[in-house]
C-alpha cells in the first residue's frame, strides 16, 4: 500500500496471501482459535510451503490456534535451529547451480509448421463477438493447440482479438 495508507482489516488476508506465497516456509508462535495468523498458516500449506506451531500450554487460549495447527500436522518447532533444518533442503546451493550447457538437440523437422492461410481462416471463422474457450476452438477446428495459440497471438497483436476473464477469447468486429 501506498504510504500513509490506514491499515484495514479488509487488507490483511492480501497481505497474508502474499505473505504465505513468497515464504519457504510459516513459522506461527501463537495464535488465539481466530487469528490473522492462521489464515497466513493455511495459505502457506495450500500453496504447499512448510508450516510449522510452536507449541503452548492447553489452557491458555492464545496458544489454541498453534495447538490446533500441530494436531493438523504442523512441524513443532522449539528452537530456530527446528526451522533452519528443516528448510534446509530447499535452500541447498546445489538446486539453484546452473547445470553444464549441453548439445542442442538435432531434428530433422521442426517441433510445429505454422498455420497456412486456409487454417488461419479455419480458426478466425471460429471466432465471433462471444467469448469462447480456447479449446473449443481447437476441438471445433480439429488443429493442433500451437497453430490455434499462433493464430490468436498474430491476431492479438493486430488489435483483432479480444481477451476476457478465465481465459476466453473473442474476436473484434471491426471489419
Amino acid at each position: 500500500m501506498p504510504f500513509g495508507w490506514e491499515p484495514r482489516a479488509r487488507d490483511f488476508p492480501r497481505r497474508n496471501r502474499l505473505i504465505a506465497g513468497i515464504s519457504l516456509g510459516v513459522v506461527v508462535v501463537e495464535a488465539a482459535t481466530r487469528s490473522g495468523s492462521l489464515i497466513t498458516a493455511r495459505l502457506a500449506g495450500e500453496f504447499g510451503r512448510l508450516v510449522f506451531a510452536v507449541p503452548g500450554s492447553p489452557l491458555d487460549p492464545r496458544c489454541e490456534g498453534t495447538n490446533g495447527l500441530l494436531k493438523d500436522g504442523a512441524m513443532i518447532v522449539t528452537t530456530p535451529h527446528d526451522v533452519v533444518e528443516a528448510l534446509r533442503p530447499l535452500t541447498e546451493p546445489d538446486l539453484f547451480r546452473p547445470r553444464p550447457a549441453t548439445a542442442p538437440i538435432e531434428r530433422s523437422k521442426p517441433l510445429s509448421t505454422p498455420p497456412d492461410d486456409a487454417e488461419r481462416d479455419h480458426i478466425v471463422e471460429a471466432l465471433g463477438p462471444t467469448p469462447v474457450e480456447i479449446d473449443d476452438i481447437v476441438r471445433h477446428t480439429g488443429l493442433s493447440i500451437s497453430a490455434v495459440h499462433s493464430v490468436l497471438l498474430e491476431l492479438d497483436m493486430a488489435g483483432r482479438l479480444h481477451r476476457h476473464p478465465g481465459g476466453l477469447v473473442s474476436i473484434s468486429m471491426l471489419d
